[in-house]
């Protein structure tokens, strides 16, 4: 909020908006109100020892001057109580003018503050008793040297200069409120998008984090538990099933790593500017490869054509997917064959896309029981979602499993 962008607004004002603290309530009096009320009471008085001696010059009684004074005096008091009841203070003051014009620089002080404070219609209230006083005081004590009608006209203009005047300072102040309400709802909003950003950016890590380690984790338990239930394994399979467990320690504690990494540095993101490449559709043929090096049967099919044409975050999507639907496949079908199919053209029209297709068959024998969160195919249909595509998956017509995805890949 600045004076560029509100130019009618004084500094104060800007400062006072802007400061949520300030606003609501009954306030206590500051310099500025001090130095307007004295001002006003200034005014008031300075017009009653004007009236006072206008009624000398006139030859009246020293009894009406001492009036004059008394309630000119007592009017300009009377202006310390108008912040706090804006309208009794000005119908007593402009009663209080009906028996003389010693009061009327009062009268105008109480009204403009009455405009200020009061909303419309009691301000319409209070202004036309003003008027009315003035009108009867033109009877009570008329000046012989002003035409009636004249000093009418007279009254009725100030009235509405300073009527006008209270009115769009008022209009100021209420702006000046919705402004601080503004700033306030403002830095309620901004902290609130900074908590959604902060817990967004958490599950979109830990969704990272379940894919990425899900993958390596799952092939160690999987040996693990083959070393384990077959200890009398011939020295080369169990040579090739521990290889395989220390590469896969290897790249879950480089995987971590660099998770880690991303919380540590905010410059590393997913557009590949972290230590270790993302991945992408070029990479996939890599982790069939080592899927099968982990001893898992598995057929791929692609069909896509060049993996550079393909956005970054689409084949880092299709990669995760194929990941999460491969380490699915170790857990709950093992030796069965894992067939893996992406194809689609770039384009917005019927048939464009990508498509991706991961499905096995029922395994052949028992299956040992491995520990899963459950949450991966929930984490891929979001993240599917959050692409612009679908997921969907379940158990296949013959049996087995079978995950199947679209993504859109702009032309």
């Amino acid at each position: 909020m600045t004076h560029a962008e509100y130019p009618w607004l004084l500094p104060s004002d800007l400062a006072e908006a802007a400061d949520p603290d300030q606003g609501g309530g009954r306030r206590r009096r500051t310099v500025r109100d001090w130095a307007v009320d004295t001002v006003g009471f200034v005014f008031a008085a300075l017009v009653a020892i004007a009236v006072a001696r206008t009624s000398r010059q006139l030859n009246e009684s020293d009894a009406v001057v001492l009036v004059d004074r008394i309630l000119g005096v007592t009017a300009a008091f009377a202006l310390w109580a108008r912040r706090s009841r804006p309208a009794a203070t000005a119908i007593a003051v402009a009663v209080l003018g009906v028996v003389t014009p010693a009061t009327g620089g009062a009268v105008m002080v109480c009204v403009f503050g009455a405009a200020v404070r009061l909303p419309p219609r009691r301000l319409a209230a209070v202004a036309g008793v003003a008027l009315a006083c003035g009108t009867l005081q033109g009877f009570t004590r008329p000046d012989p040297e002003i035409d009636p009608l004249l000093a009418l006209v007279v009254n009725l203009v100030l009235l509405l200069l300073v009527t006008g005047w209270g009115m769009l300072v008022r209009a100021r102040r209420q702006l000046v409120a919705a402004l601080r309400e503004r700033a306030r709802r403002a830095e309620a909003e901004a902290g609130l998008r900074a908590e959604q950003a902060q817990r967004a950016a958490r599950e979109a890590i830990a969704r990272e984090m379940h894919d990425v380690l899900a993958h390596r984790l799952t092939l160690l338990s999987v040996h693990a538990g083959a070393l384990e239930f077959r200890p009398d394994a011939p020295p080369a399979e169990v040579a090739r099933a521990a290889g395989v467990i220390r590469d896969s320690a290897h790249e879950a504690l480089q995987d971590l790593r660099q998770i880690i990494g991303v919380l540590r540095a905010p410059e590393d993101r997913e557009d590949g500017s972290g230590d270790r490449p993302q991945p992408t559709l070029a990479t996939l043929d890599t982790l069939v490869a080592e899927s099968r090096e982990a001893g898992m049967a598995v057929v791929l099919d692609n069909r896509a054509g060049d993996p550079a044409t393909v956005p970054a975050a689409t084949g880092r999507t299709v990669y995760r997917i194929v990941q999460e639907a491969l380490t699915n496949a170790r857990k709950h079908a093992p030796g069965a064959e894992v067939t893996v199919s992406v194809r689609g053209r770039p384009g917005d029209g019927p048939g464009a896309g990508l498509t991706v297709d991961v499905s096995n068959p029922p395994p052949a024998g028992p299956v040992p029981h491995v520990p899963g969160s459950g949450q991966g195919l929930i984490g891929l249909t979001e993240r599917a979602t959050l692409a612009g595509g679908r997921l969907c998956h379940g158990p296949g017509p013959r049996g087995g499993f079978a995950v199947r995805a679209w993504l859109p890949w702009p032309p």
